[in-house]
């Protein structure tokens, strides 16, 4: 079997332990697209092919059954027919992959999967283990080991100091400390690098598009924890985001510009009372001038100037929408416009995709979809992609600033974040409406410049 010598390493410890019945319980981290799928489905074929006289029960889990379970199945029928195995084979129920009288199975670790009663003789895999609940692992899948003293490991990328993969790597590390057996193994991309340059390359375009530091980065590829949050932006980000350009209150000739919009929630739409910005959320609208989409080493990543912003507090929707139009198809004639679609947003992005068709980009949040949002944020400030217009005295730069410094985040175990600011701290309307003109700047397509090959400054 072709493995790389990390990927080879850790086999070869899980087969002594399994072999010498040591029920010992590994931890592996692999950067991502290291070959962590890989070393899973070599180990499979080579148990089912040792164990197919003998027999016995392996068993694989994952987060999800779909698609991840369902990829960890289809991977392995390629291997055993890569290994000569076709028409030897079979699935039973759906979920087993049996040769001879070994089996294989995968089964799903969501919160509401029915598992109890299954028994692994032969090895225990945990994948992607920072996304499968403790008690998930403790109460229904540990036990599963218990009969034959079963191999166990656990697979995945860091992520937070509370998942079960951190856990299991914090106590492989003190046993390795008192009996000297190796239970850790950790290979970030550097490692990886060495055996695939285009790898290199590919994680090198990561680190200038996320910055070195980005939360995505430093866990998929440097496998570095996050600490849980605490300020969205740091200090030297903030500063990073201050431009040197003049604000503008109309395009300048031959721009591409985009936009963002936050709306402000139903309650804030009454028009009868007397309204003040520090007890109202806002409607706002940011435009932002792309400059380039050939600033990083991928050549698609652009740069954006923040040029102007406009906010209303207290209007209602519905006679905003006239002035909002004119605002976007007439004074900026804006590419695309990304726009919060949610709740009391829909009926009114709905309008405006009637008016200006599909450069409207509806947006709705959910956890998985702000947090992506966060992290695209995240992205163009830590790279520098992203520069507001320099401090003009205004109440919106003003409101931008303090939105920026008074954010905080949140990341939560299942590798997504929250970015808000605390209502006792004011709004974030500036904050989302930001985020969402980074969103609809990712829609415009990178330029080659004429006369060069593609990627060529």
């Amino acid at each position: 079997m072709q493995l790389r010598p990390y990927q080879q390493e850790i086999a070869r410890a899980v087969l002594k332990s399994i072999q010498d019945t040591m029920g010992l319980s590994f931890s592996v981290e692999i950067a991502r697209q290291g070959g962590k799928n890989e070393l899973s489905a070599h180990l499979e074929v080579l148990l089912l092919t040792m164990y197919m006289a003998a027999g016995g029960n392996s068993i694989k889990c994952s987060p999800t059954f779909k698609p991840q379970t369902i990829i960890s199945m289809h991977r392995l029928k390629e291997r055993l027919n890569d290994y000569g195995f076709t028409g030897l084979w079979r699935t039973e129920a759906g979920y087993i992959v049996r040769l001879g009288n070994a089996r294989q199975l995968f089964l799903s670790a969501d919160e509401g999967a029915s598992v109890v009663g299954h028994t692994a003789d032969i090895l225990l895999e945990i994948d992607e283990a920072q996304d499968v609940a403790r008690d998930k692992y403790t109460k229904e899948f540990r036990p599963m080991a218990s009969a034959s003293n079963a191999t166990t490991i656990h697979y995945g990328t860091t992520w937070d100091d509370t998942t079960l993969l951190e856990e299991v790597k914090q106590t492989n590390l003190e046993l390795e400390k008192n009996d000297g057996i190796r239970r850790h193994f950790r290979y970030d991309w550097q490692e990886i690098s060495k055996y695939n340059p285009h790898y290199m390359a590919f994680v090198e375009a990561e680190r200038a598009r996320l910055g070195a530091d980005h939360p995505l980065f430093r866990t998929q590829y440097a496998l570095l924890p996050v600490r849980g949050g605490g300020r969205f932006l740091t200090s030297s980000q903030i500063a990073q985001v201050a431009g040197t350009h003049e604000r503008l209150h109309q395009p300048q000739s031959g721009s591409l510009h985009v936009a963002g919009i936050d709306f402000a929630g139903e309650s804030e739409q009454m028009e009868d009372e007397v309204l003040t910005r520090p007890g109202r959320d806002a409607t706002v609208l940011t435009i932002a001038r792309v400059l380039s989409t050939n600033t990083g080493p991928t050549g698609a990543e652009p740069l954006l100037h923040i040029v102007e912003h406009y906010d209303w507090v207290g209007r209602n929707h519905a006679t905003l929408y006239t002035q909002m139009v004119d605002i976007l198809r007439n004074v900026w004639n804006c590419r695309h416009i990304a726009a919060d679609a949610t709740g009391i947003g829909e009926p009114v992005v709905s309008f405006l995709r009637q008016s200006l068709g599909s450069r409207v980009i509806p947006f709705k949040f959910t956890q998985k979809s702000k947090s992506e949002l966060g992290f695209d944020l995240l992205a163009a400030i830590k790279s520098g992609r992203l520069k507001l217009y320099k401090g003009d005295g205004s109440d919106e730069f003003r409101q931008m600033m303090l939105q920026l410094t008074r954010a905080k985040s949140v990341y939560r175990p299942n590798q997504t974040l929250n970015f808000f600011v605390e209502p006792s701290d004011g709004h974030d309307d500036y904050l989302v409406s930001l985020a969402l003109v980074v969103l609809a700047a990712s829609r415009c397509q990178p330029r080659v410049a004429k006369g060069k090959p593609t990627g060529q400054m």
